[in-house]
């Protein structure tokens, strides 16, 4: 990883695999990133999915949101048309 930076081991060699005299293969795949986009994608997809089947109730079939559950908490950012996560809140204005 990072091999375009110069690598984190020593003998990477950027969009070459290098093998070092005892048999150890270095590889330097160039833009890791780009080549797993497809596994990504799927992941990401799986992750979301089950997060938003945690926000249907199974009984009713219907949209069940716990509020109190910690991962909406984290995840919430208006309610009632107020911001409630700390980290979108507007700026306070500073006293001069």
């Amino acid at each position: 990883l990072a091999v375009e930076r110069g690598g984190n081991v020593e003998g990477s060699v950027p969009g070459e695999v290098v093998t070092t005299a005892n048999g150890v293969k270095i590889v330097g795949h160039l833009n890791v990133p780009g080549r797993l986009a497809a596994t990504a994608s799927q992941l990401y997809a799986k992750n979301l999915y089950a997060f938003v089947e945690t926000l249907v109730d199974k009984a009713t079939k219907s949209l069940g949101v716990k509020w109190d559950d910690e991962l909406v908490k984290a995840t919430l950012l208006t309610r009632d048309g107020a911001v409630v996560h700390p980290g979108f809140a507007p700026a306070q204005a500073s006293a001069a």
